[in-house]
């Protein structure tokens, strides 16, 4: 299954506990998150947030006083785990001759 998706990239402290920080309270806030990731950036980190509701996810970042920036549109991508399955939708879009500007690899082991 492809899915369009708004993702949300903010730029925070590289401070030990930031990404729990941020993670509990979207929990407490109940936003159900299908993607995250976080890596350094400079002195500093960022974080991407991918929500399953992007409202929930700007209220919850506004109550806590985050400055999100404006949804960015990202496709996820969801199907059974199995050996070359990212390669092959790789080279669907290059073959059409589709940039792909980042992209994320996961599995959660379940075949």
């Amino acid at each position: 299954m492809i899915r369009k998706v708004d993702y949300f990239a903010m730029q925070v402290p590289n401070h030990a506990g930031e990404a729990h920080k941020m993670l509990a309270h979207l929990r407490k806030a109940r936003v159900n998150l299908l993607a995250f990731t976080g890596f350094p950036n400079g002195r500093g980190s960022q974080m991407d947030f991918v929500p399953a509701n992007s409202t929930a996810f700007r209220q919850a970042a506004k109550a806590a006083g985050w400055k999100v920036g404006k949804a960015k549109t990202g496709f996820l991508i969801q199907g059974p785990d199995r050996a070359g399955a990212l390669d092959l939708t790789l080279a669907k879009l290059a073959k059409a001759e589709i940039n792909v500007t980042a992209v994320d690899g996961v599995t959660a082991g379940a075949k």
